[in-house]
């Protein structure tokens, strides 16, 4: 991850208070922890989906794509609740 992508999730997991004369925002880690996972697995699960296009994967004997898209699959629900 860049280090733009980590500050924009930092922002996201920033929980703000407003008191009327001063506004304060203090880091909640566990939804930063859960951003950045979020975030990886689907970073991985890109790259397995590139694999579905591959077509040397395709072409080969047994075809090996439809291993790329089990594991893209597999990447994302561990996501869900």
């Amino acid at each position: 991850m860049t280090d733009e992508q980590i500050a924009k999730l930092y922002d996201q997991a920033l929980v703000i208070e407003n008191n009327g004369d001063y506004v304060a925002g203090e880091l909640d880690p566990i939804k930063f922890a859960k951003l950045v996972a979020q975030h990886e697995r689907e970073a991985c699960a890109k790259e397995a989906d590139k694999r579905l296009y591959d077509y040397t994967m395709l072409l080969s004997n047994p075809p090996q794509n439809g291993a790329a898209w089990s594991i893209a699959n597999a990447i994302r629900a561990r996501g869900e609740p």
